[in-house]
């Protein structure tokens, strides 16, 4: 089974009219990101995945916050009516902001609903990770059994800290929470090796190859450290869509030791390659169940 870990719900449910199609510079650097989009496009982008993670993330302004375009009110409930149209091949993650008053009620309602993880972007929601709210909210989830996907490392929006999503800060979660399953995405890029020392030392935590593969000295550069130190084996496949698709990215990790033609530098071995494109995602985060569950 192909598990793509790490999509963003669409934000039209039908075909994008023209008056609202939108295009992102930042996020990658060969071409513009579309950041509106359909069902049909995202079924489309994860034709190579057997099954996907979908979520949004909770901000007030998403366009201003994260360059994707959605009505805040809708960030858990587009995500489940989108799961619930394809159960057996959608996971729905829900996003809350830990410092809202009702955070940990909120998390509870969606997880009831059927969402069965969480997002959170500590950059983009303007929280201290290791704030008491947010600190409430990893241990909900720890206590419940649901996983976190945690945006990790670089953005190209400039309001949002980077100090949020250093990989270290993880290392400290992971410490205080250490039956709580985590995802670092995009293998914390650029400090891929920080990620994998993070990894490596914690039994739960995982990390994400999104969109590490369209830089590829940063995508080298953190399969190999992951290599070195053991722990590819918590290497999860992602392709972060709308930025990229489930086939680009599995062809971009087959790809990582194209740039090493002609060099004596080490190889990333295949076959390791080959356990990311294929890895137990739903295994490693408790959600061997989620798949077509129907708790409505």
């Amino acid at each position: 089974m192909i598990v793509d870990v790490h999509a963003h719900t669409p934000t039209h449910t039908g075909p994008v009219p023209e008056g609202d199609r939108l295009t992102y510079q930042g996020w990658r650097t060969d071409r513009p990101v579309t950041t509106t989009n359909s069902w049909d496009d995202y079924d489309a982008a994860m034709a190579d995945a057997d099954v996907s993670i979908v979520f949004n993330i909770a901000v007030d302004d998403p366009l201003a916050s994260t360059g994707l375009d959605y009505r805040p009110e809708d960030t858990n409930a587009a995500t489940l009516a989108f799961t619930r149209v394809a159960p057996e091949r959608r996971v729905g993650f829900m996003s809350v902001n830990p410092t809202w008053p009702d955070a940990l009620e909120q998390a509870q309602e969606w997880h009831e609903r059927g969402l069965v993880g969480i997002k959170l972007g500590p950059n983009y929601q303007e929280f201290d990770p290791l704030g008491e709210p947010a600190l409430a909210l990893y241990g909900w989830a720890e206590r419940t059994g649901v996983p976190i996907l945690f945006h990790q490392g670089a953005s190209p929006i400039r309001h949002a800290p980077l100090r949020y999503t250093y990989p270290l800060v993880t290392d400290e979660v992971a410490l205080r929470y250490p039956e709580l399953r985590i995802v670092m995405a995009h293998m914390g890029h650029p400090w891929g090796k920080e990620t994998v020392v993070t990894i490596r030392k914690h039994p739960h935590v995982y990390a994400d190859v999104s969109s590490i593969y369209l830089r590829p000295w940063v995508c080298y550069e953190s399969l190999l450290a992951a290599t070195e130190w053991g722990c590819m084996h918590k290497l999860l496949l992602g392709s972060d869509f709308p930025i990229a698709n489930t086939g680009e990215a599995i062809a971009g990790i087959r790809r990582v030791n194209d740039i090493l033609a002609g060099t004596a530098l080490p190889r990333v071995p295949a076959e390791l390659i080959e356990n990311i494109v294929h890895a137990d995602a739903l295994g490693a985060l408790g959600l061997t169940d989620a798949i077509a569950r129907e708790p409505w």
